[in-house]
């Protein structure tokens, strides 16, 4: 059974949402107070496709009434509330690296080892890769994110869940909104939004341009968005959803530092000529001729590093009723990634097109009196990539100097998945699903070499094929109104990419075909309480088991370089908690308190690592050693207050501490990033309906990190180093190791205004 909220006629199969539980639920009311709207409820057996839905998987959610009141600078600002989902710092402003349960804490931008949608079209391109830089949260009603192995449903690369963003209607909308943020550090964002919406069309169109001087030596940006989303009933059976998402982001990037360089120095300031800069100042080094011989250091300024990228998505479904119980679905998608990225001494240049196409059918049925729900679907995706990289010069501007590779390849994944979904008690039902994926994925890279007398150059060819199966089991449990149990056991698989394929386990270039798939099992148990209906409970604890995770070693003495491998064993175990409480209902009747809280201990089970220097290679076990980059403790909490009548009505305001405990840089765990606390303040107005116009206009203005801490927002893993004596080098060696940390934002003010016409 599902409810769905009907607002100007809209369509119960748009308004429905997705529950925590992975039942539906009725949809919030937006944050934007309306007047002379008429809501309908309507039960009946849910029409929403098995997959934005799955039954018995861990979900959390979070609405717009968590973001909307605020800056909402980026993706991080969706996400902060709910449990099991961490961020850090990626390469740019907006370009966060969200986690779910530890998913991509080890990277150093976008989302990995996730399956990544909007609006229920896919937003992960083949190759398993997903930017949250075209995410602007204005443009959405709500986030809803599915934990814990999910491949079953989701295909390849849905490691630790899935991700489905939600834009809002036009029927909500009902108007043109105009609106404004502003603040620290040169920030501005100007937004608009147009949506209207019946019960034969329902149409949203996003706009915004956000630019700012950052807070970091050479971390100016400006990114523009437009994101349309159109729904179309045809006829009472028939239904056509159009989707549009462009982004252009032009980000320039200081470098990441040292943990000394960070201590030193946090914001890289006075470091623009490198030959007088300051203490604690990163540099890069390039070539003086841009293809060999004498180098110069120049710093991230001097030498124009950053990223000029370009996503443009277009998707078009097609809904088909056959009778009542019956709904079949047809979906393409296309995606263009354009990258210009010059982060480093090499700029990285070239386009990723991608192409996804699916069809699904959902069926519910009676099995005597008992409800069977049915979905099957089979899916393809292709990409095809050419790039290309070059030193850069110094000569500011990221100038290119000489091609050092070219890269030109393909992935195409083909798959296939099933569930059933049978309520066979009143209070039980059972969810059992297989999914499988065949994978091709080819590459030819070429080489350049240059010195005083001559060009070299060598082609590498690469050639890998992968089939792998997720089945999944769910129970759940409903004794009462009051408590939902369920206990799930899913499976992931995640094929190497292209660039995994290159060097071998010899340390030469060539076709890396030793490596395999990286494969999980979990198991969740967990409950939804609601002792009253100002308090609501969740807690899961999961339990999941890793085989032959994507690590990268060194191949020895006199190699190329790096060459990714499969660490056979690890075990990632933890516990999500997320509180709602409204603690005094008839004295402070708008007081709330949210509470999200994410514990999550990774370790190694069978690793052995490889670590080299000039003269000899040692193998060392990492059995029983945290995984690093896996923040342990993350805990966010919220203490809000709205007045809902009285002559302050609208008021409203809220305080937020977020702590995030200190973690492993490095596979020895010989040093940690430390942890942190802030604290972050908020006050915003809603004018109530008596106050004529003014009901149109919203503003709040808020303080983060109040106190002035300075902390790490982002740190990607550093590798250990092999003494001249054989030895593995200690945290005081370490603490040099550059390209790892970028520092958070000091105290900022932001403000902003929202009007709708």
């Amino acid at each position: 059974m599902f409810s769905c909220a009907l607002a100007h006629g809209a369509e119960g199969q748009d308004t429905a949402s997705v529950s925590r539980t992975g039942h539906s639920r009725t949809k919030a009311a937006p944050v934007e107070r309306r007047s002379k709207i008429e809501r309908i409820t309507v039960s009946g057996t849910s029409r929403v496709p098995a997959p934005l839905r799955p039954a018995g998987q861990t979900t959390f959610s979070s609405d717009r009434s968590d973001y909307a009141n605020q800056v909402a600078q980026s993706v991080a600002d969706m996400v902060v509330t709910i449990p099991g989902v961490s961020f850090t710092q990626g390469n740019g402003p907006r370009d966060v690296v969200v986690s779910v349960r530890g998913s991509g804490d080890r990277q150093s931008y976008g989302l990995k080892n996730l399956q990544v949608l909007e609006d229920g079209f896919p937003m992960t391109q083949p190759d398993g890769t997903a930017r949250a830089d075209l995410i602007d949260p204005h443009a959405y009603a709500g986030v809803d994110v599915f934990e814990g192995p999910a491949s079953t449903v989701y295909g390849n690369y849905a490691m630790n869940g899935a991700i489905n963003f939600r834009t809002r209607k036009g029927a909500d909308i009902h108007g043109v909104e105009l609106g404004s943020d502003f603040g620290s550090f040169g920030l501005f964002n100007a937004y608009a939004t147009l949506g209207y919406g019946n019960r034969r069309y329902d149409l949203m169109i996003f706009g915004s341009d956000v630019w700012g001087k950052g807070f970091i030596a050479n971390s100016r940006y400006n990114t523009s968005t437009e994101n349309m989303r159109l729904r179309v009933n045809l006829t009472d059976t028939d239904r056509l959803v159009l989707k549009v998402v462009n982004n252009q982001t032009a980000a320039y990037l200081p470098v990441r530092l040292s943990l000394n360089q960070y201590l030193t120095n946090p914001y890289q300031q006075g470091c623009y000529n490198a030959a007088s800069a300051a203490a604690g100042c990163a540099s890069v080094s390039l070539f003086k001729n841009g293809q060999y011989g004498a180098k110069e250091a120049v710093s991230p300024e001097a030498a124009g590093l950053g990223r000029f990228d370009r996503r443009t998505i277009v998707g078009l479904r097609w809904e088909h009723d056959f009778d009542r119980r019956t709904t079949w679905r047809n979906q393409f998608t296309y995606d263009q990634r354009h990258v210009d990225q010059p982060t480093s001494a090499i700029s990285f240049v070239g386009p990723y097109n991608s192409y996804a196409v699916s069809s699904d059918v959902t069926n519910h049925v009676l099995i005597g009196q008992t409800p069977l729900e049915t979905f099957g679907g089979i899916s393809f995706d292709y990409l095809d990539y050419g790039y290309q990289t070059y030193n850069i010069m110094p000569l500011g501007g990221a100038t290119r100097g000489a091609m050092t590779t070219a890269s030109y390849g393909h992935q195409w994944n083909l798959g296939a998945r099933f569930q059933e979904d049978w309520h066979f008690a009143p209070k039980w039902h059972v969810v059992v699903g297989l999914g499988g994926t065949y994978s091709d994925i080819g590459a030819t890279e070429t080489l350049y070499g240059y010195s005083a007398t001559a060009t070299t150059r060598q082609d590498v060819t690469a050639n890998r094929f992968f089939f792998n199966l997720a089945p999944e089991g769910a129970l759940i449990y409903t004794p009462s109104k009051d408590w939902t149990f369920h206990t799930r056991v899913g499976t992931a698989y995640g094929t190497p990419s292209s660039s995994n394929l290159f060097i071998t386990p010899q340390g030469q270039y060539g076709n890396n075909t030793q490596i395999k798939s990286q494969s999980s099992v979990g198991v969740d148990l967990g409950a939804d309480w609601r002792p009253h209906d100002t308090v609501r409970i969740q807690a899961t604890g999961f339990y999941e088991f890793y085989n032959n995770e994507l690590v990268s070693q060194s191949a020895g003495v006199n190699t190329v370089g790096s060459y990714t491998f499969n660490a056979p064993a690890s075990q990632h175990r933890g516990v999500v908690l997320g509180v709602d409480w409204r603690p005094l209902p008839k004295t402070l009747s708008g007081a709330r308190i949210k509470l999200s809280y994410t514990y999550d201990n990774q370790i190694y089970t069978n690793y052995t690592e490889v670590l080299s220097n000039s003269t000899l290679s040692r193998a060392f076990s990492r059995d029983g050693n945290a995984i690093p980059g896996v923040i342990p403790n993350f805990l966010n909490a919220r203490f809000l207050y709205d007045q809902p009548d009285g002559p302050a009505e609208g008021l409203g305001a809220y305080a937020e501490v977020t702590w995030r405990d200190s973690y492993w840089l490095d596979n020895a765990n010989q040093l940690k990033a430390p942890g942190y606390a802030l604290l972050n303040l908020e006050v915003h107005y809603d004018p109530p309906a008596r106050f004529g116009w003014a009901h149109r206009v919203h503003w709040y203005f808020e303080v983060q990190n109040v106190a002035n801490q300075v902390y790490i927002a982002g740190a990607t893993n550093i590798s250990d180093k092999l003494l001249s004596n054989g030895q593995q080098a200690g945290a005081s060696t370490l603490m040099d190791s550059t390209g790892s940390i970028y520092a958070g934002s000091p105290r900022a003010y932001f403000g902003g205004v929202r009007f709708r016409l």
